[in-house]
């Protein structure tokens, strides 16, 4: 300002008699706007970083969500006889931090109860895997006057399901299973049968476990074959060559074969 009162030969007095007569007045709606502006700017402002902070807590909130469902323990359910019975103790305890393991309640002894049962032990429950085995009761032969331990006898004894029985019991089960579950479906074989086992003969482990693969095939349905693993393990810690069952050792060396295969299903979920 001074320097254009010098540049155009305005003396101080004439200056301040410039100021005295302009009419401010003209500029204050030119404030006022400008006032609006900055009021209107600083709102934009701190609306945009509320809404930057309101995203942020959002894709928190979804980030622990998602966190809290990849770490959801999967629901594993073991239907079986009292092989998976032994084992099923050892697979749970391994799997503790990791998957949530069950067994049905009590036996399930052969495809029959299987049958008759199937839907009370899926029950509502959102199982990620099942897996469940039938055979050694099934290919049992038994005698009211039997006085071995459950009435065996494979000589005088009538089998529980011969071989197309069972196949036609499996086959609806696993239909049944696919219907009522959204779960991986995996069948473990049936274990070694033992020549002096009074009431089951040694070969029918193999028939039984040919029939239970055909069945599975044609359903598309996993199989994890511990049939001839479990052989050596039942020389070594078997309870005898007349039992089908094993010492608490033998069921531990079973279990490693069921959770080397669920770890393996587990990680693929």
């Amino acid at each position: 300002m001074l320097r254009f009162y010098e540049q155009n030969n305005i003396s101080n007095f004439d200056a301040f008699f410039l100021i005295n007569q302009f009419d401010f007045s003209i500029v204050k709606p030119i404030f006022k706007m400008m006032k609006k502006r900055a009021v209107i700017n600083c709102k934009y402002i701190i609306t945009k970083r509320m809404k930057l902070k309101i995203n942020i807590l959002s894709l928190m909130l979804i980030a622990l969500s998602l966190s809290g469902c990849h770490h959801r323990k999967p629901k594993v359910l073991i239907i079986g006889d009292s092989i998976s019975i032994g084992y099923t103790p050892y697979v749970e305890k391994y799997f503790s931090d990791k998957a949530i393991i069950k067994h049905n309640p009590g036996n399930a002894q052969h495809t029959g109860t299987g049958l008759t049962k199937i839907k009370e032990w899926i029950g509502d429950e959102k199982w990620d895997i099942i897996q469940f085995n039938w055979g050694l009761w099934d290919l049992c032969y038994r005698h009211p006057d039997s006085e071995v331990q459950g009435n065996r006898d494979k000589v005088n004894g009538n089998i529980t399901h011969n071989l197309n029985e069972y196949r036609s019991n499996l086959d609806s089960i696993v239909s049944v299973l696919e219907k009522i579950s959204n779960a991986k479906l995996i069948f473990v074989t049936t274990t070694y049968v033992p020549k002096e086992e009074a009431g089951r003969f040694e070969n029918d482990a193999v028939k039984y476990n040919d029939a239970a693969k055909k069945i599975m095939k044609k359903h598309g349905i996993i199989i994890n074959d511990i049939y001839a693993k479990s052989i050596p393990v039942h020389n070594h810690y078997g309870k005898g060559a007349d039992n089908v069952h094993y010492t608490d050792e033998g069921y531990q060396k079973l279990s490693q074969f069921i959770i080397d295969f669920l770890n393996t299903e587990i990680d693929a979920l």
